[in-house]
């Protein structure tokens, strides 16, 4: 009997001790700024690894994805991931579906009015062919008249059209631009012979020539910087404030060095850069 008691005693003492560390844990976003009271609602594309990926458990993996819970857990929020493809996550953070957009998305000054852009990294481009190709490309300008794979939506696809109108304004031959909803769509596609070669972001190439499907044949091309992209101001110096504790202990160190991902240079406080969507 007192070892019944003692038992339902300590099963109490657990259950208040766990109440009072749930009380202890206070969001540090309110209700109002959130899509849903308590989370942090994350827009992703898991076909960019070592950014997001499923795994073979099916299960979400990536940087992005570890940093995400990582900041969701300093805000005292629960992580919601949402998966979606690249082009209607801009529209769709505009129309409240979720919190962040947390895909690498590249800052621009553009996008910058029409978000919250906290910059926490940096990447640059890559072209890529079948390992057996005989293309010689060492450089951007050696794609021109050549069918080239990308993914539609991003600021790849945005910087390449640019270089593009470039080239054929010094009356070189335009570059056949096929565009793909991902990464592996464009992948897949280079494999079948239906393209000479892709282009996508240094990482991603690495991953998929790690796995022997492709040969990296130019990198570090155009290098920008890399945001969490953020609907409500709250939110987003809420964000920043998380990732500039995860730099001074150590976390957010780690995990780019995990997954072999470029650091944000010379930066210990994350800030929100642009100035956002104007005022309602």
């Amino acid at each position: 009997m007192h070892m019944i008691k003692l038992s339902l005693g300590f099963f109490v003492g657990l259950v208040l001790s766990g109440s009072v560390l749930a009380q202890t844990c206070t969001p540090k976003v309110s209700a109002e700024h959130l899509t849903a009271p308590g989370k942090l609602q994350m827009s992703t594309n898991p076909t960019l690894p070592p950014q997001q990926f499923v795994d073979s458990k099916g299960e979400l993996q990536g940087l992005n994805i570890e940093l995400g819970r990582a900041v969701a857990k300093n805000l005292c929020l629960e992580p919601v991931f949402v998966r979606m493809d690249m082009p209607p996550m801009v529209p769709a953070l505009q129309a409240g579906r979720f919190d962040v957009i947390n895909t690498g998305l590249f800052w621009t000054e553009e996008r910058s009015k029409l978000m919250f852009q906290v910059p926490y990294g940096q990447q640059s481009m890559s072209i890529y062919t079948v390992p057996n190709s005989k293309l010689a490309v060492s450089k951007f300008e050696d794609l021109s008249g050549h069918v080239v794979g990308i993914e539609t939506g991003t600021y790849a696809e945005r910087k390449a059209r640019e270089s593009n109108a470039a080239m054929v304004a010094k009356g070189m031959a335009p570059i056949d631009f096929r565009t793909f909803a991902t990464a592996s769509e464009t992948t897949a596609a280079l494999r079948a012979g239906q393209l000479e070669a892709g282009i996508n972001i240094d990482e991603t190439a690495i991953a998929f020539e790690e796995r022997g499907i492709v040969k990296i044949r130019a990198s570090g091309l155009y290098g920008t910087d890399i945001t969490l992209s953020v609907r409500d101001r709250a939110v987003a110096e809420a964000v920043a404030q998380a990732l500039t504790d995860l730099k001074a202990d150590g976390t957010y160190d780690k995990l780019f060095d995990k997954f072999r991902m470029t650091r944000l240079k010379d930066t210990t406080k994350f800030a929100i850069r642009g100035p956002g969507p104007a005022p309602k």
